[in-house]
Order: structure tokens, then C-alpha cells, then sequence
């Protein structure tokens, strides 16, 4: 009796703790449209779910083989009010999630700039083994681990990988993008509060997976300058040379922050898969010699 009440104990504390997801509980617009969508999803699902459970223990004992008072009709064969409810319900149901998800699919879309007064800030992403780098190109430092963020800024985010394909998630802020070698893809995301949120790999790509974390800081505007400061101040460079060392396998990879960063590296990392997309090798060339600082462009020149 003990060890079941142990059971029952374990259990009950983890459903509390499920609780506190931090999908429910997020901290930025795209979050909070995403955690609407899936209440309102589930909530039209069990529509139909929900009936139909109860119904089943309904009819379980209405029917069962002591009953007296449930009619016993062999020759029943049909009931319209019945196909009404069996085929009606569902189909609403259907129409409804439909229009929601092919407003949402829109609204939501990764790609889709985030409509604000202040102007976005653009950070690369690059996903090693096992960890992330963070590039803003338009400050020029860089950090490992750490992402530094103003609340209430639209944040553009290309991304690719230098290594396994993986996956760029932050839960507070919602959304859920693959990084992939040679490929840039794109996400947009804004916070509301301030606060530091976990960002992770969501897909797992090999020993170091589940180190492969880092810290979001959404910060005012005056604590972000001063971060952007104090890492100005370091004595690192990231150059092609040290980018080499950063990028080997390392696993539990502490925050590391870059004073300045060669220009164009983003791209170079792209690049170095370019026989991937040998279709557009011939372009990649002639922006080369249009832009021969190499400076990053953006993912629509190689999705």
C-alpha cells in the first residue's frame, strides 16, 4: 500500500509540475498566438472527443445485459437526427480549423517580418557541434551561448549550420525553425518582458544534444547597449582562423563573447557547402564580384 501511495505521489507531483510549461506561459507575441492556436485546436477537438467518452460509458450501462429500462428495437435501421450530429458536428469542426489554420499558417509564417515602430535587429545564427553562435552583423561582435535581445524589438534571425542539421527553439518566444549546412533559413521573433529564456536544439544531432543550450536575455534597451558594450570591450576576434577552432566538436561549450567579427563570415560558413546548390553557383560568383567584402545577403538568395 505504501509503494502505491509513493506512485500516486510521484505522479500527482508531476502533473503539477507539467503545469508550468513554458509554452503556456510565454513571453512573446509569436509565443502567445502559438499557445492560442493550441488551446483553440484542442478545444474543438474535444468537442468530438469528449461526447463521445461519456457516451460510451452511457451506453456501457444503459445497455448493459441486466437493464430493464433500455427498448430493445431490432428493427431499427436509421435515424437522420443521428447522421445529422455523427456528420454535421465534425464537418463545422473541420471548416472552422480549416480557416484557422490557413490564417495562422500566414499570420505565423517564420518568414513574415514583425509589424513594429522600432526597427528589427538582425543577429546570424550558426549551429556547431555542440553549440550556437550568435553574429550581429549590423553591431559586429558575436557571442557563443548567449543571446542578448532589447524587449519589444523585432528580432531577424537567418540561420544555417556548420555541422548535423538541427533545430533553433526558443519556447518563451515561440517558433521552431531547422538549421541546415549550405541553407539559410529564417525566423522572426519579438519579446514582450524582460527575463532571461532557455533556447535549445530541438532535434537531436549526435553525443553533444543535450548540452546544446543556450541563454536568451531580453533586456531594456539601456541594458542591452551595455552588453553590446562590454562585449566591444573583449579581446577576442572572430575571424575565419579562430572560427576554425570555435567550430570543433566541444561539449558543455561555456559563453564565449567576440569583440568584432570578420565581415562576411556568415556567408563564408554557407559558402563552404556551396556544392550543395551547384545550380546556383554561377550567381553566387557574380555577387561575389559585385560585393567583394563577401557581406552577408539575405536567405532568399539561396532558398
Amino acid at each position: 500500500m505504501q509503494t502505491i501511495n509513493k506512485i500516486l505521489l510521484v505522479a500527482a507531483c508531476g502533473l503539477l509540475s507539467a503545469c508550468n510549461l513554458i509554452v503556456f506561459n510565454p513571453k512573446g507575441q509569436i509565443a502567445t498566438d502559438e499557445r492560442n492556436l493550441i488551446i483553440l485546436a484542442t478545444g474543438l477537438m474535444l468537442l468530438v472527443v469528449i461526447p463521445v467518452i461519456v457516451l460510451m460509458f452511457v451506453f456501457a450501462w444503459r445497455y448493459r445485459s441486466t437493464s430493464k429500462r433500455a427498448r430493445y428495437s431490432p428493427g431499427w435501421a436509421s435515424s437522420h437526427r443521428i447522421e445529422a450530429v455523427v456528420w454535421g458536428v465534425p464537418l463545422v469542426i473541420i471548416v472552422i480549423l480549416g480557416i484557422v489554420t490557413w490564417r495562422t499558417t500566414h499570420s505565423l509564417d517564420p518568414y513574415k517580418p514583425i509589424a513594429s515602430d522600432n526597427p528589427p535587429l538582425n543577429v546570424q545564427v550558426v549551429a556547431t557541434d555542440w553549440k550556437w553562435l550568435f553574429i550581429y552583423p549590423d553591431l559586429g561582435i558575436a557571442s557563443v551561448n548567449e543571446l542578448a535581445l532589447p524587449v519589444h524589438t523585432p528580432v531577424s534571425f537567418t540561420i544555417t549550420s556548420d555541422a548535423a542539421m538541427t533545430s533553433f527553439f526558443i519556447p518563451a518566444l515561440g517558433g521552431q525553425i531547422y538549421a541546415m549546412a549550405g541553407m539559410q533559413t529564417r525566423l522572426h521573433l519579438i519579446a514582450n518582458e524582460t527575463g532571461q529564456f532557455r533556447g535549445i536544439a530541438a532535434n537531436y544531432n549526435g553525443p553533444g544534444f543535450s548540452d546544446m543550450h543556450f541563454t536568451t536575455q531580453s533586456q531594456t534597451p539601456a541594458q542591452f547597449e551595455a552588453w553590446v558594450q562590454r562585449v566591444r570591450q573583449g579581446p577576442l576576434r572572430l575571424d575565419q582562423q579562430s572560427y576554425a577552432v570555435l567550430s570543433r566538436p566541444t561539449l558543455g561549450h561555456p559563453i564565449q563573447h567576440y569583440a568584432s567579427v570578420e565581415p562576411g563570415l556568415f556567408q563564408v560558413i554557407v559558402d563552404k557547402y556551396e556544392g550543395m546548390n551547384k545550380a546556383r553557383g554561377s550567381a553566387r560568383q557574380a555577387a561575389r564580384a559585385d560585393n567583394p567584402l563577401g557581406e552577408a545577403r539575405s536567405s532568399d538568395d539561396v532558398r
